[in-house]
């Protein structure tokens, strides 16, 4: 006499199902919360008025790449991990070299490379010398004798009686400056990740139907 055990349905193949359908819900949970969080992340970059160049230093990837998995993965950075971290945290800024830091006023521009310029930058494309003023209240300043030309820039006078020329502010000079916290990327972190449990079992039932 012979015994067949035959179970139906296949356990193994459910099991198969089952993991397959687990892998899909997950990466698509992970693929999504990453992608709201690097929109949130440039929107509020953006609405910070920080720029759309600096908003589109947050970047998105996703592992495992070309496949699906239970242990799928999201990552969001930046490009400009410093500037973001910056305007993130609200720190204060110190000197490197422990003296003054320099802020340029409009009348100093900006810098050929973009971004802040410096006195010794600023010195060298004006050829005018800047001169230290103390002030007892409020920031020092480093200034200039000169004129303004038609986009409120200090420069050199061509004025060979003087007229016009004029001693104008072209740095302010402070110990220390607070950036103003102007980002709070860890509430978006927070918002995005509280739905991702109820997207991965609304996608895990999605994938068995």
């Amino acid at each position: 006499m012979k015994l067949k055990l035959d179970i139906r349905p296949d356990l193994v193949a459910l099991m198969q199902e089952e993991i397959r359908a687990g892998e899909t819900a997950v990466s698509a949970a992970m693929h999504d919360a990453g992608a709201r969080l690097k929109s949130a992340w440039r929107g509020q970059i953006v609405q910070a008025g920080l720029g759309t160049r600096l908003g589109n230093s947050i970047r998105l990837a996703t592992y495992p790449k070309g496949s699906e998995s239970l242990n799928a993965a999201a990552l969001v950075w930046s490009n400009a991990p410093i500037i973001i971290g910056a305007h993130d945290t609200g720190p204060l800024i110190r000197s490197k070299d422990g003296f003054w830091l320099a802020i340029p006023t409009p009348a100093a521009g900006k810098s050929t490379r973009g971004g802040r310029i410096t006195p010794g930058e600023w010195e060298r494309r004006t050829g005018l010398r800047l001169r230290f003023i103390y002030r007892r209240s409020g920031p020092s300043l480093l200034v200039a004798e000169g004129r303004l030309n038609s986009k409120g820039r200090a420069v050199a006078s061509r004025s060979k009686t003087g007229r016009g020329m004029a001693t104008m502010p072209v740095f302010l000079l402070v110990p220390q400056v607070r950036l103003r916290k102007r980002l709070d990327l860890a509430r978006e972190a927070k918002r995005v990740m509280e739905g991702v449990e109820g997207r991965i079992v609304a996608g895990w039932v999605k994938a068995k139907l």
